[in-house]
């Protein structure tokens, strides 16, 4: 069975190095078998991929390719913790969507995140979720996704 990293590397993807907070917190916390992730951005060799509001500006498929980039942001989050070959499910999901005051698709932009999610994890990437609409998130980013892993014992 390939490793989530081999999975990730046949989409053409790669878990590079947690990208560091913008502010007072840490990328990942271990407590007993769960790892949680704080919210992470569409960050891409140290720089924001896309800004503004999805419905106004940006696509909701730009922002669903977005969503994909946070969520292989919060793998490299719980790597910097833990190795992922002890992840034993996604338990959890949570995307924020920066919308437009009539846009109404925030379930299809947080799918970016859930279907990486899944081809990285397989089975094990099926997960719980809530796809939240938000007037602005930090940066001006357009999507943050984080999530909490359930570890093996």
């Amino acid at each position: 069975m390939p490793t989530v990293e081999e999975r990730l590397a046949a989409m053409g993807l790669t878990v590079h190095e947690v990208v560091p907070p913008v502010a007072a917190y840490v990328p990942a916390v271990l407590s007993g078998r769960y790892v949680y992730t704080s919210g992470q951005l569409p960050f891409v060799d140290g720089v924001l991929a896309e800004t503004g509001k999805v419905g106004a500006g940006v696509t909701p498929e730009r922002a669903a390719e977005l969503a994909a980039i946070c969520a292989l942001n919060a793998i490299a989050a719980v790597k910097s913790v833990v190795s992922l070959d002890r992840v034993a499910r996604v338990v959890k999901v949570v995307g924020f969507v920066a919308s437009a005051p009539d846009f109404t698709g925030q379930p299809g932009v947080i799918n970016g995140a859930s279907n990486l999610l899944l081809e990285a994890f397989g089975e094990k990437g099926a997960h719980a979720r809530s796809a939240v609409g938000v007037a602005v998130l930090p940066l001006d980013s357009p999507v943050e996704v984080e999530i909490v892993v359930e570890l093996a014992e």
